[in-house]
């Protein structure tokens, strides 16, 4: 595979993979504890990585999660968040400002604080209640944030009785590592074409919908926009027919990502519209990847993190078709913002 490191990937993904039994730990602590609600937090893509976990325990339990925007709670607060809330903050760096402002005001008020990091020796490496670190770097920490806030969810959900088959599905979350190395083997040979589609356009509108929605988000601003400097229009599935459909035309560039869980009809739709209006339509299709010895259930939950394992190689041929490393950067932690 172009430009990939086998060992390294491993290593990461199942740094990530075996601290299930730890989160599952820390959060009965919490709960025990008296914690009565969960917010999982972050600043930029990292936050965005955390809304699948979010979203499925406001779905599938009656323990209260929220979300919310780290530079905002720091400026306003919240009625919701004090000494019993669970307060879930990514940060691959560890330093990121805005979550590190918040940290501290998090720690004055007594909740209980849970750090994802890749370095220890970071303020939010070394600042919160519980500290998990697992290293990665931007082509591996997709799968790692994923894995470990779902993790998280279904740590809550198996404490308060909402999980009957929590230990199964940790089984089989534990064999993700090598289950998504042979997704990037099979990938490999398509990921230049679907390079070429990236490349081939300025701007694209990538949708999706449920559990996959947040990579679309993910992947166009953080990937194609930060890393790449190509303009897109993330949109969800169900938003795209009420506004941004009147922007589809000939020569627009449509990208869908589809996963497995109960929202998949709203992609049908998006799918069942778009090859009407535009010669510019690509889909990327969770189904399309064999994952041995996952039940449905599992394959649902997983299918933003098989959509970021696959989207890697993409990018990993988009940097050298395009001649823009990934690192490259005009502004990001290069000037004063």
């Amino acid at each position: 595979m172009l430009n990939f490191d086998e060992e390294r990937f491993l290593r990461i993904q199942t740094g990530a993979a075996e601290l299930a039994d730890r989160f599952d730990a820390v959060v009965g602590e919490c709960l025990e504890k008296g914690a009565e609600n969960i917010y999982f937090l972050g600043t930029g893509g990292a936050a965005i990585l955390m809304q699948p976990a979010l979203e499925l325990l406001q779905r599938e339990s009656r323990f209260p999660a929220f979300g919310g925007m780290t530079a905002e709670l720091s400026i306003s607060g919240s009625v919701n968040l004090g000494p019993r809330s669970i307060v879930v903050m990514p940060s691959l760096s560890g330093t990121t400002k805005e979550s590190v402002a918040l940290l501290e005001q998090l720690k004055a008020r007594g909740a209980m604080t849970i750090t994802l990091v890749g370095h220890a020796e970071t303020p939010l490496g070394k600042g919160a209640d519980h500290v998990f670190l697992n290293f990665a770097e931007d082509d591996t920490s997709c799968e790692s944030f994923y894995l470990q806030s779902l993790y998280i969810a279904l740590a809550v959900m198996k404490h308060r009785g909402e999980c009957p088959g929590h230990a199964d599905i940790v089984t089989q979350l534990k064999r993700l590592p090598g289950l998504l190395l042979d997704v990037k083997k099979a990938f490999e040979p398509k990921a230049d074409a679907f390079a070429r589609v990236l490349a081939g356009s300025d701007y694209h509108i990538m949708t999706g919908a449920g559990n996959v929605w947040p990579e679309a988000h993910y992947y166009g601003m953080c990937i194609l926009e930060e890393m790449q400097w190509i303009r897109t229009r993330p949109v969800h599935a169900s938003h795209f027919f009420h506004g941004t459909l009147e922007l589809v035309e000939k020569g627009v560039s449509v990208i869908l990502f589809k996963g497995e869980d109960q929202f998949r009809p709203l992609a049908d739709r998006v799918e069942a519209f778009v090859p009407s209006y535009t010669d510019r339509f690509t889909i990327l299709d969770t189904r399309d990847f064999p994952l041995p010895g996952l039940s449905d259930t599992v394959r649902a939950m997983v299918s933003p993190i098989v959509l970021a394992t696959v989207l890697e190689r993409a990018s990993a041929h988009l940097e050298v078709m395009r001649n823009h490393p990934l690192t490259t950067r005009r502004y990001y932690k290069r000037v004063a913002y």
